[in-house]
């Protein structure tokens, strides 16, 4: 495989991956309607399926993600914040959906769509921690004030689910397409098959 065909999959892999991103910019213009249905699941589990050297996956998702973030908080606050105490279980959450979307090793619908429930847990279970999470001053930092947080949070992990199977069958339909009419998006291990 030549070096031009390794850069422009690689490079279609990380526009796609950015233009997807600009999405959570719309949902943040309607947020009590599309609250957390955004690409970022999509986004993390598509990065952790396509990219062939795996640290690719993990670097341009965690940093359009952290890119994104950056800007989105500068909308909400009028203020520039590069981190928060609250962004360490976020960028967790999503390394792990980075790594269940390297355990797809065939993109269909079964496949994306048992991926994508697992993001979805994984982000609940981590990022509503209330000792690790912006929901530390809403609820005790107990068993209970666990449980509490999982519950509330419920409606906006679904909107994650439901924009995870929005935006997993743009990205893994399109790119799935594209690969079928344009072989040097295929990886070497698809060509040798």
């Amino acid at each position: 495989m030549s070096l031009q065909k390794i850069n422009t999959r690689t490079a279609i892999l990380v526009l796609m991956i950015v233009a997807a991103a600009a999405m959570r910019f719309v949902s943040y213009k309607f947020p009590y309607v599309l609250s957390n249905f955004t690409p970022v699941g999509a986004i993390a589990l598509f990065g952790g399926a396509y990219f062939t050297d795996k640290w690719k996956g993990y670097a341009v998702v965690l940093v359009t993600l952290f890119a994104s973030d950056v800007l989105i908080n500068y909308l909400y606050t009028s203020q520039w914040f590069l981190w928060s105490p609250n962004s360490y279980g976020v960028y967790i959450a999503f390394a792990l959906i980075v790594f269940v979307g390297s355990l797809i090793k065939k993109a269909n619908v079964a496949n994306v769509g048992i991926a994508s429930l697992a993001a979805v847990a994984i982000h609940w279970l981590i990022t509503d921690i209330p000792w690790e999470s912006g929901a530390a001053a809403l609820y005790p930092r107990t068993l209970a004030g666990y449980g509490a947080s999982l519950v509330a949070a419920i409606p906006f992990e679904r909107n994650m689910l439901l924009g995870d199977i929005v935006f997993c069958a743009i990205l893994f339909g399109g790119f799935e397409l594209a690969k079928n009419k344009y072989t040097f998006l295929r990886s070497q291990k698809e060509l040798a098959v």
